[in-house]
């Protein structure tokens, strides 16, 4: 069958290394499935028309059968009127025979019936055996062809991260990260000459004032003041 020829395509298409060159193995299934269905329907066309004629056959060699067994009891009555005088002798033997005559005609005609019943029945036969092979090939090619749509759903959905994740500019994201670490380093060095701003910003009164605090030698001169006060009371 053709749809053989189309379908060892798919196989053949998938050694090769271009996928651009490969028939779509989904349409080349769907029309595979769409011919032996198409066979199919023939052949069960032709089932019911071959049957049609086995029936007719066995039906005509039953009936052909019936009919040569008629034409012998007319014979065997048409003597028995002949010798119980109820016809002529010689007519009655003329009658009977020309009876039989008609028996073999109808018995030869049951033959070929029956042999027409044979052959269209054997034809049958192979028109079924046909019939039930199709539809195992059909059978196994719609499954093959829900794993195909499923491959493909697959490898689909694939190409589509991984073009993706090819069309990132990897060399953009770098130099992005880098120049991000640059102005924090430069935010950083920032904040760190304002603090060394904020130390040198003393002025020179501030300076002055700071000499001049001499809170801490007060201190220790009321320490020792106070010292020298509680040994007079303890003297």
């Amino acid at each position: 069958m053709n749809i053989f020829k189309r379908l060892f395509k798919i196989g053949e298409a998938e050694a090769n290394s271009t996928i651009d060159k490969m028939e779509d193995p989904i349409k080349l299934t769907e029309q595979g499935i769409r011919d032996l269905r198409s066979d199919l329907s023939k052949n069960t066309e032709a089932l019911a028309q071959v049957k049609a004629l086995s029936f007719r056959a066995r039906n005509d060699e039953k009936n052909y059968q019936n009919e040569a067994t008629e034409y012998e009891e007319k014979a065997i009555a048409i003597l028995k009127n002949g010798q119980s005088n109820k016809l002529d002798a010689s007519e009655a033997d003329r009658l009977a025979k020309e009876a039989l005559v008609k028996k073999q005609e109808l018995e030869n005609l049951a033959q070929r019936a029956k042999q027409e019943y044979e052959r269209t029945n054997s034809s049958v036969a192979e028109i079924e055996k046909n019939i039930a092979k199709l539809k195992s090939t059909i059978s196994q090619w719609e499954s093959e062809l829900r794993t195909l749509k499923s491959r493909v759903k697959v490898s689909k959905a694939k190409i589509s991260l991984n073009k993706q994740m090819a069309e990132i500019d990897s060399h953009g994201t770098v130099t992005m990260l880098e120049r991000m670490h640059e102005k924090v380093a430069q935010e950083e060095s920032l904040a760190e000459a304002y603090g060394e701003i904020a130390n040198d910003s003393t002025t020179i009164e501030d300076e002055i004032d700071k000499a001049a605090d001499v809170s801490s030698s007060k201190a220790d001169d009321q320490l020792e003041a106070l010292k020298r006060k509680i040994e007079k009371e303890h003297n």
